[in-house]
């Protein structure tokens, strides 16, 4: 008994050693969880307005676009978290990579090989990283299914 009663304790003590580390680490960004995680939690998941991405999409909004056929395209990240950030979003308008349905199976596959073929191009051989976010607990910002290609350095694990 005294042997579980003090697994018990070691573990709650990891526990809030491990949330205090993760609070002082968000407090010292300024904004909690980030500035990223802010934007997340501020964004609309969905709706009848254009995306950002919808915009890129139709040319209304400029991008540096580097590949594109009818399914999808890939353009640079204007704001870039690695030397390679690049975003790969497909044409038609899936708000979020849980909502993709058995449809979209063919589609997801195309946005994957593009994801690797163009990492390819640009120089990451020696590897690079593809994000998903999905929701507001992931992060996510722009309610369009996109894919992160980040490269160029060494990342760090775990990512978030």
């Amino acid at each position: 008994m005294a042997a579980a009663l003090a697994l018990a304790a070691l573990r709650v003590t990891r526990r809030a050693t491990g949330a205090a580390a993760r609070l002082q680490v968000r407090e010292a960004s300024g904004v909690p969880g980030g500035e990223e995680v802010f934007k997340a939690q501020q964004a609309a998941p969905g709706g009848a307005a254009p995306t950002i991405f919808s915009r890129i999409i139709d040319k209304s909004i400029p991008a540096d676009i580097l590949y594109e056929d009818q399914q999808c395209l890939v353009f640079r990240d204007v704001a870039p978290q690695a030397p390679v950030h690049l975003l790969v979003i497909p044409k038609k308008p899936i708000p979020r990579i849980s909502q993709a349905e058995e449809q979209d199976k063919q589609l997801l596959g195309h946005l994957l090989l593009v994801a690797a073929q163009t990492a390819k191009a640009e120089g990451l051989g020696d590897g690079y990283r593809l994000v998903i976010n999905d929701g507001k607990l992931g992060a996510q910002t722009v309610y369009h299914l996109h894919l992160h290609i980040l490269g160029g350095r060494q990342l760090q694990w775990p990512p978030g």
